[in-house]
């Protein structure tokens, strides 16, 4: 009796892991890759033919000439092997001392004003550490240092950024945001004397 149940549950054990781990996954994979295959494949963006990235994943920008996006927490910044947050709470010294550090660091590199409001997305790191996006507002204050850096009018950059504005979900979830690295290959794309 004791081997006959131990037999079926090693036999029940297999068959769960084949349909479950197996089976069941490469069935949903199929239909995910059929009716969503850009979504399916991880989102990626191309430029001149070789990926550069996902939609879905933030980049660390250090150079002057581009947006910048936010912060990252995730392993050395934006590794998706580490992802998380800092889970520090809000009244944590160390978390204020790091986000003083950063509207500094942000407010003497963009030029602003020691009383310039700063958008708080650009000076904190989302949940995941891996956040691509930033909202209009934190573009914006960043569009004079790279005008002055690249010898492109505010206007065109101003322009550019409202053209990557995404709007809320279904009107009203979620915060109106842009993706930087769209963002920065339209730069790209438009200093080359692309256009638009």
């Amino acid at each position: 009796m004791l081997k006959k149940g131990l037999l079926n549950s090693v036999l029940m054990l297999i068959m769960m892991t084949l349909l479950l781990g197996f089976i069941y996954p490469l069935i949903i994979t199929a239909i995910a890759k059929f009716l969503f295959p850009y979504q399916a494949s991880g989102s990626l963006i191309y430029k001149e033919g070789r990926v550069v990235g996902s939609k879905l994943i933030g980049q660390q920008f250090d150079d002057p000439r581009y947006f910048h996006g936010r912060p990252s927490m995730a392993g050395m910044g934006y590794d998706a092997t580490s992802s998380g947050g800092s889970n520090l709470g809000p009244t944590n010294k160390k978390l204020i001392e790091l986000v003083k550090k950063r509207a500094q660091q942000f407010r003497l590199e963009n030029q602003l004003s020691a009383n310039q409001y700063i958008p708080a997305d650009i000076v904190t790191a989302s949940a995941s550490g891996l956040d691509p996006d930033i909202t209009p507002e934190a573009a914006l204050l960043q569009v004079p240092r790279i005008a002055r850096l690249r010898g492109i009018s505010e206007e065109t950059l101003v322009k550019l950024v409202e053209k990557y504005t995404k709007e809320r979900q279904l009107g009203f979830l979620g915060a109106r945001r842009v993706n930087v690295l769209e963002l920065n290959l339209a730069l790209d794309h438009l200093q080359a004397g692309k256009g638009e």
